[in-house]
């Protein structure tokens, strides 16, 4: 979805041709997973790093125009608000060193991007939700200057005829507030990861990847606190599902972690999004059927924490990779990378697996066990296999962290090289300290002060440092 659009208007003769091109391509996709198209020899990794601009007393600095202009890089994109962006890597092979090398650009991008956020007095951070961000932060005056995002807000508000969004979440305090634009989407920013997979692993990369969320939401967790509550570990997640709702069916939920498991074919996704959800951006565009241009709009618009998404290589060849979207932004650019190496590590040793996981943990209990992780974090209890149940903190260490080392070595790491990013989760599941028990720990001792706690979250994010090893 990250494309922009000519209009934000659209007739009803506009979401008709949309819909006829989207059933078109569609069977065009269909077609190329029949005929064998979508295989790719070795698996490739990527990854989108949202973040956001703060002035120097730690409150949203909405200049992502200005910065953007300054900084000059196709791999810096803006986001749905002026004080959010996306940073973008380039695929990578995953290979031995692949962990290395994402971690060498990102952090050199994200350098990048602290030179120019400095000349106006502003700072990166990267965490779930800015803890000083304030509803009349999240106001259309400080969204960005493109019109997908003016036709989002209105498409939004369409479908729900007028009403207002409604976000009510109980987790340690309760909150509960009308908002009337879609900007309370911009308050919850991520780090999602990519998986480029071969056409015949594709159905269990994606099962395999929504059971493991549960674990790295635990340890990924960064948003307690929004609009000054104490929320969930990983309030990220309830904002997001509830910012876009549309009203109406089970399907009417923009954001979800998802009915069932997949269990023919990686196409079931695409025809669930062709034939239950509504078009919401019908932008009609002057492009092929086989560059399945209306098909990648309308998938981009239906924000699964896991998703399959279509893409081309630089000779054009198409293959599927799989969007994994669970994980906070930050809190340090080394902690984002020893996410992501728990990520590919335990998903490669799953594929491995003739015994697909699926088998043992079905949707409801992984569905469970992700919404028990977002609220709890480490101090989540999870079913596991055959029903087994207990602290996810223990599989993790006990199981998961094995699993993942396991399978960065059969990539070909060493055994040393992997534990340099598992034992960074070890420590922080030992520890108990994640962002977001860093941010309450802090609260705990100075009181419910948001501008000294994100002005210290700053300074430790500064050293790119792990989380667990954090001074307060």
């Amino acid at each position: 979805m990250g494309d922009e659009i000519s209009q934000t208007e659209f007739s009803a003769e506009i979401f008709e041709e949309f819909r006829n091109r989207l059933d078109m391509e569609t069977v065009i996709l269909q077609q190329w997973v029949d005929d064998g198209r979508l295989h790719c020899k070795k698996p490739w990794a990527g990854a989108e790093l949202e973040a956001w601009l703060v002035d120097n007393k730690g409150y949203p600095s909405p200049s992502n125009d200005s910065f953007l202009a300054r900084l000059n890089n196709d791999l810096v994109v803006p986001e749905l608000a002026k004080f959010n962006l996306e940073l973008n890597t380039d695929p990578l092979e995953i290979a031995p060193g692949f962990l290395e090398k994402m971690h060498h650009n990102m952090l050199t991008l994200w350098q990048s991007c602290e030179r120019a956020a400095a000349v106006d007095g502003n700072s990166m951070m990267m965490t779930g939700i800015l803890p000083t961000i304030r509803q009349s932060d999240l106001s259309m005056e400080n969204q960005s200057d493109m019109k997908r995002y003016l036709a989002l807000n209105e498409q939004i508000f369409r479908m729900r005829n007028g009403a207002p969004l409604h976000l009510n979440i109980q987790g340690r305090e309760h909150l509960e507030l009308d908002h009337y634009d879609v900007m309370l989407e911009a308050a919850a920013t991520s780090f999602q990861i990519h998986y480029k997979v071969d056409i015949d692993m594709a159905v269990h990369a994606y099962n395999a990847s929504r059971i493991l969320s549960a674990p790295i939401v635990a340890m990924a967790a960064n948003s307690p606190f929004l609009f000054g509550h104490d929320l969930w570990a990983e309030t990220r997640i309830p904002v997001f599902e509830q910012a876009v709702q549309v009203g109406g069916s089970a399907y009417s939920n923009r954001v979800s972690f998802g009915l069932r498991h997949v269990s023919n074919s990686i196409m079931d996704c695409f025809e669930v999004n062709r034939t239950r959800y509504p078009s919401l951006l019908p932008h009609l565009m002057d492009s092929q059927p086989e560059e399945l241009a209306h098909l990648r709009l309308h998938n981009g618009t239906i924000w699964r924490w896991n998703r399959p998404l279509v893409g081309f290589d630089g000779s054009g060849n198409p293959h599927i990779r799989i969007e994994h979207r669970v994980a906070a932004a930050g809190p340090s650019m080394i902690d984002v990378v020893a996410n992501a190496a728990f990520y590919f590590g335990a998903l490669t040793a799953l594929l491995e697996n003739p015994e697909w996981i699926e088998q043992s943990i079905p949707n409801r209990s992984a569905a469970r066990n992700f919404y028990q992780c977002a609220e709890h974090g480490l101090d989540a209890n999870v079913i596991w296999n055959d029903g087994d149940s207990g602290p996810v903190s223990e599989l993790i260490i006990a199981k998961l962290i094995p699993l993942a080392k396991q399978g960065l070595m059969s990539i070909g790491y060493t055994s040393s090289d992997a534990d340099y990013w598992l034992d960074i989760l070890q420590q922080r599941t030992e520890s108990g300290i994640n962002g977001a028990t860093w941010q309450r720990n802090w609260v705990d001792q100075h009181g419910k002060d948001f501008d000294q706690l994100t002005l210290s979250y700053l300074e430790n994010q500064a050293t790119n440092k792990p989380v667990h090893s954090w001074k307060i």
